[in-house]
């Protein structure tokens, strides 16, 4: 029989990445004489990649630059990015103790971000969880990228899992969207980077803490519609 598998996002999901993307962020905005964003703002931006944050913080700040430059901009971001992938990064609490708790029960993990691959490695590498994860594709890894439900569907195959024995964890209506979109179920943290509470978007389940995964994912109906959206406790 083939393992259960959890599929997590990354940004604001698995890890609080914020500090050093913004960080990053603010250093390539220097690099071309563009006022750095404040933290708060620079924050919401975080989740659609690195090239999508760039552009967002170039509409923030009045800017429209040619592709090329940008581009260009997004080149030395991974650059800077990559040599400080987790100066300030950390896994959100309760992530080691609720991989403890799937593991030990048979499941296994995988990551699908819309982070560059190289980039995602790194950076759980740096956290010392990489080895846990049977697949970790990232935005470049497959022809196409969430919310296109066939990114979720392929690195649940990469992973050596299947779409039916399998829930998404992730922290944006792309995640959950993603998810909908490839007909697995999904459990949204409410602490990450979403520009809207995520419940707005009708995941399955919606908690504040990994202490609360484990019975969000026991408490899922698999053959109920997606959208049945309940708070579940810790």
């Amino acid at each position: 029989m083939t393992q259960p598998l959890l599929v997590f996002d990354l940004d604001g999901t698995l890890a609080e990445t914020a500090p050093d993307l913004v960080a990053t962020l603010n250093q390539v905005l220097a690099e071309i004489g563009v006022a750095p964003v404040t933290y708060e703002s620079a924050r919401a931006m975080v989740g659609g990649g690195a090239r999508l944050m760039i552009e967002r913080a170039l509409a923030h700040a009045g800017v429209s630059l040619p592709k090329p430059k940008i581009d260009q901009m997004f080149d030395d971001f991974l650059v800077h990015y990559n040599a400080h992938i987790a100066d300030a990064s950390t896994l959100f609490p309760g992530v080691l103790a609720a991989l403890d708790q799937f593991e030990d029960a048979g499941w296994r993990f995988a990551v699908c971000t819309n982070k560059i691959a190289q980039s995602s490695v790194l950076l759980l590498k740096a956290l010392g969880v990489a080895d846990r994860f049977a697949a970790i594709c990232g935005k470049d890894t497959f022809a196409m990228s969430k919310p296109d439900g066939r990114a979720l569907l392929m690195t649940i195959e990469k992973a050596g899992g299947r779409h039916d024995n399998a829930v998404m964890v992730g922290d944006s209506k792309t995640d959950i969207e993603t998810a909908q979109n490839a007909g697995v179920p999904v459990v949204a943290v409410d602490f990450g980077y979403s520009d809207h509470p995520v419940a707005t978007y009708k995941p399955n389940r919606v908690i504040s803490h990994f202490d609360a995964l484990w019975d969000a994912v026991a408490d899922i109906d698999r053959g109920a519609a997606v959208g049945g959206v309940r708070k579940a406790s810790t």
